[in-house]
């Protein structure tokens, strides 16, 4: 990058992506770029005039030399990740559930003494640590206002970027972890040579590293552009991850693919020669051999342009015919699709989300679509819902059905499709 700089500290700049993230390699190829994005966080209040808004180039690359695919500009934090940043993992029912499964994993493959700390690096409102509450002492390290919600539970969180000064605050407050975690937030840091030095840092000999991440493999997959945007500056394969640990003395002691997020890779790693290494690292390891190809990632975007041209031919038949289309849910992935794709509020209603939620009264960024209560699907009953986290289609469309909703359903990716109940 162009003058690395430590963004998890905070600085007021955006960097340009010309060397590698992982290996400092100027070999970055293109993989696709899908256009300028507003981040998909800074959502305007209903009734307020259109002001002028940032928007940042999505562009993803490859770097030849170790695989990582990442984000072509690395946007100041700050911006991405204000104090009032809007997401809460508590409120996904498909994140509660990853959250107490990784509990149990770990009390099965490497249990926790009563004394161990866990550490979670980006731990939100605490949902993650609460799993953790009965097996050992826990600690938190969150940027935002999220963290007040954990300390509200009881659960010890520092509110602050994750960094040198914050290592030294938790080294001070509770000392060296057994266990950190960080969940959704590992490919989402600046400067990753320093984190992980960081970790080390906190890290006791025979600690464990766990990250989850979106996989690579499943966004090639199953198209999931909709995951591009700038919280996310690296999308690990285990081939990248492990050239990236192994930097630094770790070594990838097990993986497994979990379901969240349409699609994401567990991780755990430890300095090398602490723990066996399992079947599934080599079996992720020859899995990316076969399906990462640049073959593949050129088929890639080109189904991708596909994807995006029939679901505008889609709506544009429902619209043409007087057809209602409400949208359903306002996870961040819904900004990049709806931007990319080029909705407004003359195709796409709204966008409904479920009561509690701080979306509710905004706009979606780039847009004047407004985010309501989901209670409106229900009375309103509109012809058709287009469903925004579609990667929970299964679960969704037998949900909203059961509650009243008489209307089809709109699958967007990784081809458009209409479904009934």
């Amino acid at each position: 990058m162009n003058k690395q700089k430590n963004l998890a500290s905070g600085t007021n700049s955006s960097v340009v992506v010309d060397r590698c993230q992982v290996c400092d390699s100027a070999d970055l190829e293109s993989v696709m770029f899908i256009g300028y994005l507003p981040p998909v966080n800074t959502m305007p209040t209903i009734g307020s005039r259109p002001a002028e808004q940032p928007a940042y180039p999505a562009e993803l690359l490859r770097c030849r030399h170790c695989q990582l695919v990442q984000i072509g500009l690395v946007v100041d934090p700050s911006i991405l990740f204000p104090p009032t940043y809007p997401y809460t993992s508590g409120t996904t029912k498909i994140l509660r559930e990853n959250f107490a499964e990784l509990s149990q994993e770990v009390m099965v493959l490497y249990p926790l003494e009563k004394k161990d700390l866990v550490i979670d690096i980006g731990s939100n409102d605490g949902t993650l640590l609460g799993n953790f509450v009965d097996h050992g002492r826990v600690y938190g390290i969150e940027p935002t206002n999220a963290g007040l919600l954990a300390q509200k539970k009881n659960i010890q969180t520092q509110i602050s970027f994750f960094n040198r000064a914050a290592v030294e605050t938790a080294l001070s407050e509770v000392g060296k972890a057994h266990l950190i975690t960080a969940t959704n937030v590992f490919a989402h840091i600046e400067d990753i040579h320093e984190i992980v030095d960081c970790i080390l840092a906190l890290l006791d000999e025979d600690g464990i590293f766990i990250s989850e991440s979106h996989y690579l493999l499943p966004l090639v997959e199953t198209l999931q552009y909709d995951t591009i945007y700038h919280e996310h500056l690296r999308y690990y394969s285990v081939t990248s991850l492990n050239h990236l640990l192994g930097m630094h003395g770790l070594e990838i002691i097990h993986t497994k693919r979990i379901p969240t997020h349409g699609g994401s890779i567990r991780v755990y790693a430890a300095r090398k020669g602490k723990y066996p290494v399992r079947d599934s690292v080599e079996a992720s390891l020859e899995s990316e051999s076969k399906e990462l190809t640049d073959e593949k990632l050129k088929e890639f975007k080109k189904k991708v342009v596909d994807s995006k041209l029939s679901l505008l031919a889609l709506l544009n038949d429902i619209k043409s015919k007087g057809g209602r289309i409400y949208g359903v849910g306002a996870p961040s992935r819904a900004s990049t699709l709806i931007n990319y794709v080029g909705l407004d509020d003359g195709i796409l209603d709204c966008v409904l989300e479920i009561q509690g939620s701080y979306k509710i009264g905004k706009y979606i960024p780039g847009t004047m679509i407004p985010v309501l209560d989901e209670s409106r699907l229900f009375e309103d009953q509109p012809e058709y819902a287009l469903l925004l986290s579609w990667h929970i289609a299964d679960e969704l469309i037998p949900k909203l059905a059961g509650r009243g909703f008489k209307g089809k359903f709109i699958v967007p990716l990784p081809q458009p499709r209409i479904a009934n109940a």
